[in-house]
């Protein structure tokens, strides 16, 4: 057993093995790929399935995405979470349109140019819809890798990346690459998982060094722990009949270009910000809070409903980032996760006229 022998293997246990059914392996093209390479990152096929193929019913192409306004784009993310991404296909989708007269770009320096696309992303797209021979690097090979040559050193560390993008690119053959890479994608989502490792039915079992130490989840090697810090935010839903008062963010930062409840950091914020929008200071009751966790800091939310008696001023809705959501008939805007689990409390479902 060897690195020579490695990809044959590999190609072997895909024409047994492999997963040749998903939606964005039929009818492909690079702009399907795409797609799903984006949705694919941090979230699993089983999550991306149905969002995948609404999406695509919406975008069935480059053009029709392009095209769309940002906010529906992101309504048809909502939930799947990293919203940057939609925001980069967006913008990717728009510079194909005006750069590329709407035709997915076949060079690899010109896909690895558009937003939210790096190198193995490019590499994927490449490889698995139209063959180039592209290595690929994503989460689930960097863990074969790792495993199979019991490589030390955490990979989102630039020296253990290096090495390893020049094994995958020894290893990655260059006849048969879209099987082989999806295949390497295959064999981290399914067999060499985080834990708990199919070991017994790898088709690389015999020469896998983290195998042979005894404990292959030791590779590879753990991030260094930092603790994650917590805030507060207290979330104003302001309520007038079935209308609930929603501010877009920025585009940039936590959530960024998705619509939320206006926000303040204590209670003693509360009044500015009511009279920030135009409105007095009003009764409130407090919902059950609940704890949103980011990459890099705990949220705890703390929920305040807001009952509006009478009509808000005209001059609440001047700025174009806010929006009266009617529960009864739901916007088709993006909403940040947490807003749409307030918007599901029973407290806030549509009042019925009897």
């Amino acid at each position: 057993m060897s690195q020579s022998s490695f990809a044959s293997r590999i190609l072997d246990w895909y024409q047994i093995h492999g997963r040749k059914t998903l939606p964005w392996q039929q009818d492909k093209t690079p702009y399907r790929v795409w797609v799903s390479e984006i949705m694919l990152q941090q979230t699993q096929v089983a999550t991306v399935i149905p969002y995948y193929e609404r999406f695509m019913a919406r975008f069935p192409d480059v053009i029709a995405l392009a095209d769309a306004p940002i906010d529906e784009v992101l309504h048809h993310w909502t939930g799947l979470g990293y919203y940057a991404r939609a925001r980069n296909l967006h913008k990717a989708a728009q510079q194909i349109r005006d750069l590329h007269q709407g035709l997915f770009p076949e060079h690899f320096d010109e896909v690895v140019a558009l937003p939210g696309i790096g190198r193995s992303t490019a590499g994927a797209v490449l490889s698995l819809s139209l063959g180039q021979p592209h290595a690929i690097l994503d989460g689930n090979v960097k863990r074969v890798l790792t495993r199979w040559l019991a490589l030390p050193g955490w990979p989102g560390l630039k020296p253990v990346e290096n090495d390893l993008w020049e094994l995958a690119t020894r290893l990655t053959p260059k006849l048969g690459v879209a099987h082989y890479n999806q295949a390497m994608m295959d064999m981290g989502a399914t067999i060499c998982t985080r834990s708990k490792p199919a070991c017994e039915r790898c088709p690389v079992q015999a020469d896998c060094q983290g195998l042979s130490q005894g404990n292959p989840t030791a590779y590879p090697n753990s991030k260094p722990k930092k603790s994650i810090p917590a805030r507060n935010g207290i979330l104003l839903m302001i309520r007038q009949g079935n209308r609930l008062l929603l501010e877009q963010r920025p585009p940039q930062g936590i959530w960024g270009g998705l619509y939320c409840f206006p926000q303040v950091d204590s209670l003693e914020a509360v009044a500015p910000c009511l009279s920030r929008l135009g409105l007095a200071e009003q009764p409130y009751r407090e919902l059950a809070g609940f704890r949103h966790t980011f990459s890099h800091f705990h949220l705890d939310i703390r929920p305040l409903l807001i009952e509006l008696e009478q009509a808000p001023p005209a001059s609440l809705m001047e700025a174009d980032t806010r929006l009266w959501y009617n529960l009864c008939h739901p916007d088709e805007v993006g909403l940040a996760a947490a807003t749409a689990r307030l918007l599901g409390y029973p407290d806030l479902q549509p009042q019925r006229s009897i």
